[in-house]
């Protein structure tokens, strides 16, 4: 998952780029990177968490007006720093580029941007077959003096070419700073503003929080298919719906994906998650009338909120039983099973003072994979619960995701080919709750009744875009198959930790 950042302001921006990724930091812990500008592009990009990427030394480099940074966990590519975002083009005047999401057709691109456009994409990121792909639409227009019309004609040509889901952000040096989105807004991108003495600095993000810390007044989201132009010599802001479809936001940036702090096309994702926990409630209500269990717990941490509304909701006290080590690196990334059954151990301390004896439901995200419930559902058990009653407020996961969530083959999926109680016993629960899909979406929707759709391709094999098939599908499961150490890979969505977007 990435987080983006892009400021337009007067002065040193790269101290508030630099705090802005820290609240971003959740989205994106592979990879970190800042651009800025002041007459020439300065560039910091590496592996590692934004604290450890930008030390003194290189924010006293980073001088300029404008900056635009990235948080990055990608689970493909070559592991070079080169692919590391954002990326820097040389025409038109000058481009750095960074985006969220992923483009399901960036190898066919690759080949067309070289073979038509005779340009060559030099690394396995889709973010810079997103940059050639941008610049070479403004350069072909060839203006000395670049207007709204001229990027909306660029964006258009991305939107032609492009499948998948994105958000991007990019500043072309001494003409402006532009954001836009995918033409079903599937991926999130927040407009803002701040007053700075007589003038006003603009900022996109990925979440509404980094807004709120930076002290930016929230204006909009950038709508499904729409861009935002900041000419740099006016300082006018121009807006475009370049494209007209319905925008289907993800329900995963609300089901796990996104700080609970956040506001998201309008939607609280805390709100959002006590609502799917008071769904989820009444689901088991109606399973399980005579309930048996002395204590609601969460799998932390994105699971505490729900798991609030649901002890509320049926009336059962809440407890802390599992205490999560947050300095553990992922454990889906570990060679080895052993290690990472050792990893995942580490990283989750169950506490048997508040699991001995009691009848315990746990309450978690979502469960794709199932190794992960399972070895939880095993360290509260050895810590001596009497019995485990195991709930994801996500539904099951049946389908890939191509729209920048690494969520795996269909064929690695415990929902695909199972049924609830098999799946029960694979975990080694001793009941199992799913959320229903309609739940999880209207608890969403309820938020923001003006949106009348979502992406929920993982739950429904869906695909909002229409453009995904068996055959891109197949492509997807073979092109994973033949990733390195893809059968070792531990992905699985039952702890906050182990989701992935590709951006």
């Amino acid at each position: 998952m990435c987080g983006l950042v892009g400021i337009f302001g007067h002065n040193y921006v790269a101290q508030d780029v630099y705090d802005g990724l820290v609240t971003l930091q959740h989205r994106g812990q592979d990879a970190a990177g800042i651009a800025t500008y002041d007459n020439k592009f300065h560039v910091r990009k590496d592996f590692g968490l934004v604290k450890d990427v930008f030390h003194t030394r290189h924010m006293r480099m980073l001088t300029g007006y404008v900056g635009i940074g990235h948080t990055r966990y990608a689970t493909i590519g070559t592991g070079d720093v080169s692919e590391v975002q954002p990326f820097l083009g040389p025409a038109p005047f000058g481009v750095i580029l960074a985006h969220n999401g992923n483009l399901f057709n960036s190898h066919e691109l690759k080949k067309e941007i070289f073979e038509k456009d005779h340009r060559l994409v030099n690394s396995e990121s889709d973010g810079e077959v997103l940059l050639n792909m941008f610049t070479k639409a403004l350069t072909k227009q060839n203006a000395d003096k670049l207007k709204a019309e001229h990027i909306w004609k660029a964006v258009s040509s991305v939107y032609d070419r492009s499948k998948g889901a994105y958000s991007v952000v990019a500043y072309i040096a001494q003409q402006g700073m532009v954001g836009f989105r995918d033409p079903h807004g599937i991926r999130p991108l927040l407009f803002g503003k701040r007053t700075n003495g007589t003038k006003t600095d603009y900022i996109f993000a990925s979440e509404s929080v980094t807004l709120d810390i930076l002290g930016f007044e929230f204006v909009d989201d950038v709508q499904a298919g729409e861009a935002i132009f900041i000419d740099e010599k006016t300082r006018e802001v121009h807006r475009k719906k370049i494209v007209k479809k319905t925008h289907t936001p993800c329900l995963f940036e609300y089901v796990y994906f996104a700080r609970p702090d956040s506001i998201l096309n309008g939607i609280s994702v805390y709100k959002s998650r006590m609502r799917m926990g008071k769904k989820l409630a009444q689901k088991i209500k109606r399973e399980m009338p005579d309930l048996d269990i002395d204590v609601v717990m969460p799998v932390p941490d994105s699971a505490r909120t729900a798991a609030f509304a649901v002890a509320d909701e049926l009336g059962i006290t809440y407890r802390e039983g599992l205490v999560k080590n947050r300095y553990i690196g992922r454990t889906f990334i570990m060679p080895g099973q052993n290690v990472r059954k050792k990893s995942i151990r580490y990283k989750l301390n169950p506490m048997p003072l508040e699991i001995k004896d009691k009848k315990i439901l746990l309450i978690d995200d979502s469960i794709v994979r199932g190794n992960t419930s399972r070895k939880i559902v095993e360290m509260v058990r050895d810590a001596g619960a009497k019995k485990i009653y195991f709930a994801s407020y996500a539904p099951p996961i049946i389908s890939p995701n191509l729209y920048g969530i690494d969520i795996p083959t269909m064929e690695e999926l415990i929902a695909v080919g199972n049924t609830e109680d098999q799946i029960c016993k694979l975990i080694k629960a001793d009941h199992l709750f799913y959320g229903d899909i309609k739940d999880t979406f209207e608890a969403c929707v309820e938020g923001n009744p003006k949106v009348k759709d979502m992406d929920m391709s993982c739950f429904d094999g869906v695909y909002k875009t229409g453009d995904i098939d068996k055959k891109v599908l197949a492509a997807h499961s073979a092109s994973r198959t033949s990733e390195k150490g893809c059968e070792e890979a531990e992905c699985d969505m039952g702890e906050d930790d182990n989701l992935t977007m590709v951006g």
